[in-house]
C-alpha cells in the first residue's frame, strides 16, 4: 500500500532530482522509495526490522547487577 510523504527540500535540489529522475526514465517519489528501501536493508538484503527480530537474546546470569558491575567496572578502570 503506498502512503504519501510531504518533503521539504532546496528548489534547486528538486530540480536536479527531477532532471535525473527524467534522464532515467524514473519520478522523484521512486528515486526517494528506492533510497529508503536500500539504507533499511542490512548487507545481505535482509530488511533491519527483520535482522533484529532475528537476533538472539543472549543468556545472562540473572544473579548479575549490571548497573552495578558497570560503575564497579569503571572506578576500577578510572579511579573513584
Amino acid at each position: 500500500m503506498k502512503a504519501r510523504v510531504n518533503l521539504t527540500i532546496e528548489q534547486d535540489i528538486l530540480t536536479k532530482a527531477k532532471k535525473y529522475a527524467s534522464e532515467v526514465g524514473s519520478s522523484v517519489s521512486e528515486l526517494v522509495e528506492n533510497y529508503l528501501l536500500n539504507i533499511s536493508k542490512t548487507a545481505d538484503g535482509q530488511s533491519l526490522v527483520d535482522y533484529i527480530d532475528n537476533l538472539k537474546v543472549p543468556e545472562t546470569d540473572n544473579a548479575i547487577d549490571f548497573k552495578k558491575q558497570y560503575f564497579e567496572d569503571m572506578a576500577q578502570k578510572y579511579g573513584d
